[in-house]
């Protein structure tokens, strides 16, 4: 039972690695969007440095994870765990190049009046990132329905998407001089939806654990 017990310590050190990096990276996210919303540069610069903190998690995941492999052969339920590991930490990964983003973007636009208005974005966030949480508590709690709850709020997402992509194109044939804002704002609309999107992987790795089959939460 020592080696069991040797083994259940190496998962929670190998989901604690993940707790840590979902942590900064919802924390890149808010940097992010806040940058956004308040035309902060240092603040954006910041989200952009920070970034390499979550890169290096990700290797010590997939390192870690790949070693367990390697010395334990875990069968069935506990190899799953270790393989949504990695997929999901790369999950993570993307989603935080996505607050890098938008970080960028914010420096883009650099000082101007926000048009922020004009845009479901804000609260495309707030719903990622909720998306978020629920994706990865039901890895760690192996729960299916709050699963099934992140392909529901993808769809809520994808409609702001849209709704936001007709508000801005509508208001650039209006004021071609705002271009460069504009421009800056469509792409991070993209971004938030791609997060969605990678939130939802995570969601459908959850359900690969508790079912043993592939779900596509994504419909």
């Amino acid at each position: 039972m020592v080696v069991r017990e040797n083994f259940e310590n190496n998962l929670q050190e190998l989901q604690d690695k993940m707790v840590e990096m979902g942590e900064l990276t919802v924390s890149s996210l808010e940097k992010a969007f806040t940058a956004l919303k308040t035309q902060d540069v240092e603040l954006a610069l910041k989200v952009i440095e920070e970034d390499t903190a979550i890169d290096i998690i990700e290797t010590e995941i997939n390192q870690f994870a790949i070693w367990l492999m390697a010395k334990e052969q875990p069968v069935a339920r506990d190899l799953r765990i270790m393989i949504g590991a990695l997929k999901i930490s790369s999950d993570i990964e993307r989603i935080a190049d996505f607050g890098v983003n938008i970080a960028k973007a914010t420096i883009k636009i650099g000082v101007a009046n926000t048009l922020l208005d004009l845009t479901k974005l804000e609260q495309m966030k707030d719903v990622s990132i909720d998306m978020f949480h629920k994706a990865v508590k039901s890895f760690f709690e192996e729960n299916i329905m709050l699963a099934k709850e992140v392909g529901d709020l993808d769809d809520l997402v994808d409609n702001y998407y849209d709704e936001t992509y007709k508000s801005i194109t509508g208001y650039l044939r209006e004021h071609p001089e705002e271009t460069n804002q504009l421009a800056q704002l469509l792409f991070v609309n993209r971004y938030l939806e791609r997060t969605a999107d990678h939130i939802t992987n995570i969601a459908e790795s959850a359900a690969y654990l508790i079912k043993g089959r592939k779900y596509d939460l994504n419909h």
